[in-house]
């Protein structure tokens, strides 16, 4: 009867592990120092950033900052937007334009 017990809590535990998540930790919040045209700004805890997010394999968990989605950098004065104009932290090359971090909108 032991054994069986032994072998059942066992193969719980490898459930448990195999299912606890490992995700990196959420990218480190700086002063905003990038300016971007971002299709969109939302809260880094809505459905639309933790989808982008997640297609990245960027953990948002902890963070409660705007968020640009689609975005690229404004590197012209007078850069025609069209969109929202933010500066946000620099995004990451990884992150191919999906998304920026801690957007603070600016008018040019």
């Amino acid at each position: 009867m032991f054994s069986k017990l032994s072998i059942a809590v066992a193969s719980l535990l490898i459930t448990l592990a195999a299912a606890t998540p490992t995700g990196t930790p959420p990218p480190p919040v700086t002063t905003p120092s990038s300016p971007q045209c971002c299709n969109s700004v939302v809260s880094s805890t809505s459905t639309a950033a933790s989808a982008v997010a997640a297609l990245i394999g960027l953990d948002l968990t902890g963070l409660d900052v705007p968020v640009g989605l689609s975005c690229s950098p404004i590197t012209v004065v007078g850069n025609n937007c069209g969109s929202t104009t933010v500066t946000c932290d620099a995004p990451d090359k990884e992150w191919g334009g999906l998304i920026a971090i801690n957007c603070i909108p600016i008018t040019l």
